[in-house]
């Protein structure tokens, strides 16, 4: 399948590309902060025109859209014609034309499973895009995704992700409300989560945030910054289509707290400080 390149090594990237690396793949990587790529077993690339010059299918799991712009614009320049390029970032739809025009052959890609699901090789991956191109990076991203479905055209896999991020985000709202009243009525927490998680309240997040909330732990996972970023996109999406999303509205205005505080960089489950009353 030939030589695979693989741009953005952050919580999410770093252990996609190790998967691809153990899966037997030549991978060639480029990261900006160049020893996140250490131990991955991935060839570095020294800028992001070599990696382009050597590789014909890339792909890139960055950040914003005008970063997904920027590297994609400084590859293609040396990529050779027919190059394809994949992208597993949440971005904007309104920002997949340009992308798609710039590269010629593009799949827009977003993932979700967290950063436990990048590390177990078990995301869902949402396509946009062409058919073949799509089944042209199948094999790839086969070593880090449990399912991967072309959800429409071009584009179709950012929208499929924002509607993802509004369901994360009315959960995470949920949980945390549920246990901040647990706390306050004088309920055991640990038995809390426990209960409600067995019946008709369970949810990813009671499973996953759960037990990061219960133990005070706000490292990464997913961030604040982060999770509002892509809460920008969906109410930027939401206003061209003429949607309401008054959850993702209220939830993304109580992480500003948080963010403003100085912790933009905890997990989002710490929204849980702010509706317990201990972050104003």
């Amino acid at each position: 399948m030939g030589r695979v390149g693989f741009v953005g090594l952050g919580v999410m990237g770093g252990p996609m590309a190790g998967h691809l690396v153990r899966a037997g793949h030549d991978v060639v990587v480029w990261n900006r902060t160049a020893s996140k790529a250490e131990g991955l077993g991935a060839k570095v690339a020294g800028s992001l025109a070599e990696l382009a010059a050597s590789c014909k299918t890339i792909f890139t799991c960055v950040g914003r859209t005008e970063d997904v712009l920027e590297v994609v614009g400084a590859m293609v320049p040396h990529a050779e014609p027919g190059t394809l390029f994949v992208d597993h970032s949440t971005i904007a739809p309104s920002g997949i034309p340009a992308l798609s025009e710039l590269a010629g052959r593009f799949v827009d890609a977003p993932i979700t499973g967290g950063s436990m699901g990048a590390q177990k090789g078990t995301l869902t991956i949402f396509c946009g895009g062409e058919e073949a191109d799509i089944e042209a990076a199948r094999p790839f991203m086969e070593a880090y995704g449990k399912r991967i479905e072309r959800v429409g055209p071009s584009g179709s896999g950012q929208r499929m992700k924002l509607a993802n991020q509004i369901a994360v985000g009315g959960a995470l709202q949920a949980l945390c409300e549920s246990l901040a009243f647990a706390e306050k009525a004088g309920l055991d927490l640990s038995q809390t989560r426990d209960l409600l998680s067995t019946g008709a309240a369970g949810s990813w997040a009671f499973e996953n945030y759960g037990p990061k909330i219960l133990n005070r732990d706000w490292s990464p996972g997913f961030s604040i910054k982060n999770q509002r970023k892509d809460f920008g996109y969906c109410l930027e999406a939401a206003a061209e289509l003429g949607a309401t999303l008054p959850c993702v509205e209220l939830t993304d205005e109580l992480l500003a707290i948080l963010d403003r505080a100085g912790y933009g960089d905890w997990m989002t489950g710490a929204l849980f400080e702010v509706l317990a009353g201990r972050v104003e």
